[in-house]
């Protein structure tokens, strides 16, 4: 498969066109459009939590302002994590593909063990006091630094299987097996979408594409067949009216928030899916009260505000000189795009339910702080980009 980001300067200009890149240097200025789309949605994301989760949580912990209070401040820190990731020396970064591989694998097996605690039958949380710790947000992240620094480097052998397919495969395949050992069946499907969309931009050929993707499918069904509770969740996705009150609930009390929403929705706080009907409606389902409480419009907005976040995510990567920083910020904007679009699948009833938060606006401090430490770091290659520079030349 061809790579697709090839340098886009003639011979003769290369060198001239990498000068322009870095002579930026340490303090060019931000993409500042980037940082106020991120901040809006962030914003609505905080009162959309606000809303959804007052019933739950003066219920359950005695203040209808908990669950909005513990965003705000994991807000806060992933205010710290993204000027930390955005001020970054890119050299420093470059050090850390193998050792944020290292500690996130760590990480998943302190999952796995007595230390980590089951919660609804899965392992995916670290206590750390007064809260919870969700690896897989970060493991996100590492994949993505090392595919990119792989992609970047082994360009003489990525169209060879033994030395440019095996291990960028074996690796994900590492993850992804103790993220099923959890189990977390969603997550090893994020992570082996964002080893695809890498291959594709690295110029892996697509017969090993083909038959990897094969391989993973037929490893689904089997996944699938073999759990009765997997089974029973996708037969449930293919109708969940046919047993609304027991595994096809969740998403049908989805679709009934979103068709209630109408054109205007039925004003912001007066959700009725939220009292209790809806679980999870803070969290991965947190786009299904936005739906119903500002309707069509709302939605249409939010939308909007995620293409333009994507847009300039695309004009950042563009306008990277560097194969290395290329493939860098394509991965980290896989990873954004990637939470948005398979959460809104399953909240659409797309696709089955997997827990996949949605970025920035569902309620959790790993999925934010992640989310705000990709955003830092794309910040950062913004100081880089060629982004007047025609893509014709």
């Amino acid at each position: 498969m061809k790579n697709v980001f090839k340098a886009r300067t003639k011979p003769g200009k290369a060198h001239s066109a990498m000068g322009r890149a870095t002579e930026k240097g340490p303090f060019a200025p931000f993409d500042w459009w980037l940082f106020t789309i991120m901040l809006v949605i962030l914003s609505i994301g905080l009162v959309m939590v606000l809303s959804a989760s007052g019933i739950v949580a003066e219920q359950v912990n005695g203040d209808k302002y908990y669950f909005f209070k513990r965003q705000v401040l994991f807000a806060l820190m992933g205010g710290i994590v993204l000027w930390g990731a955005a001020l970054l020396p890119r050299e420093w970064l470059y050090k850390m593909q193998y050792p944020a591989l290292f500690v996130a694998l760590l990480l998943l097996l302190v999952t796995l063990s007595p230390l980590a605690p089951a919660i609804n039958g899965a392992k995916r949380w670290i206590p750390l006091g007064p809260i919870n710790v969700q690896p897989m947000e970060f493991v996100k992240v590492a994949l993505a630094l090392y595919l990119a620094y792989f992609m970047s480097s082994k360009q003489d052998i990525i169209k060879t299987f033994s030395r440019g397919v095996i291990p960028p495969f074996a690796v994900t395949a590492l993850f992804c097996f103790l993220l099923l050992l959890q189990p977390d069946f969603g997550s090893a499907v994020v992570l082996a979408s964002i080893l695809f969309f890498m291959c594709v931009a690295g110029g892996t050929r697509f017969v090993y594409l083909f038959f990897s993707i094969a391989l993973a499918c037929a490893g689904a069904m089997a996944l699938a067949i073999s759990s009765p509770y997997r089974l029973r969740r996708l037969l449930a996705f293919l109708d969940p009216f046919e047993d609304a009150h027991n595994t096809g609930y969740q998403l049908v009390q989805s679709l009934l928030a979103i068709g209630s929403g109408s054109f205007f929705g039925v004003g912001v706080g007066a959700s009725k899916q939220k009292m209790f009907y809806l679980p999870e409606a803070h969290n991965d389902f947190i786009m299904a009260v936005l739906a119903e409480e500002m309707g069509f419009v709302g939605m249409s907005v939010v939308m909007i505000l995620f293409g333009l976040l994507f847009w300039r995510c695309y004009k950042i990567i563009q306008g990277q000189r560097n194969l290395r920083d290329r493939f860098t910020a394509f991965g980290i904007t896989t990873i954004l795009a990637m939470g948005s679009v398979m959460n809104l699948a399953v909240v659409m009833g797309v696709a089955p339910p997997k827990g996949v938060p949605m970025p920035l606006m569902s309620y959790g401090g790993s999925n934010l702080m992640a989310t705000m430490l990709c955003v830092g770091l794309l910040m950062n290659f913004s100081r880089t980009a060629d982004t007047w520079t025609s893509t014709s030349s």
